[in-house]
């Protein structure tokens, strides 16, 4: 096996993980899956230095956006940092009980963490759904740019 192929199955493995890393919230999805193009640059297979700048410039862009767009539509619904505190505790609890965790765990740590806040359960559900929907917005944004890496290295070695 040649040092060229190596790097590229080093960096196969790092676009890997980003994607598992885009729903496991310990694993840093966009930052490996970037990680995968960097390890491009000293084989024969390496990005132009534009793209490598364009890609860490989106990369940044999405882990910031991450913490901003939960947020943004917990608050688009009227949800206490409480609630998104819970979205973000069930996040890490859904891990545990995958698949339906992933999609429960942050509605249900949403509505608990409303609840404790002293809402209704009207609003507690309206908290936990805005959380939600900024959860899964984020997730989507993760994958675009996952997918966005995995093309250009697939561009770059075939």
């Amino acid at each position: 096996m040649t040092a060229d192929s190596c790097m590229v199955a080093i960096g196969a493995l790092c676009l890997l993980v980003g994607f598992v890393g885009c729903i496991v919230p310990v694993l840093p999805g966009v930052a490996c899956a970037y990680g995968g193009l960097l390890v491009l640059v000293p084989t024969s297979h390496a990005l132009s230095p534009e793209k490598l700048i364009a890609g860490g410039v989106i990369a940044v862009a999405a882990i910031g956006l991450d913490y901003v767009i939960p947020a943004l539509g917990a608050r688009k619904f009227n949800c206490s940092k409480w609630g998104v505190f819970g979205c973000a505790a069930g996040t890490v609890a859904g891990i545990f009980f995958m698949p339906f965790g992933l999609i429960l765990g942050p509605f249900l740590g949403a509505v608990i963490g409303e609840l404790v806040a002293g809402k209704a359960m009207s609003g507690a559900v309206r908290g936990g759904v805005g959380a939600l929907l900024g959860f899964l917005a984020g997730l989507v944004l993760k994958i675009a740019v996952c997918g966005l890496f995995s093309f250009w290295f697939v561009q770059a070695c075939f």
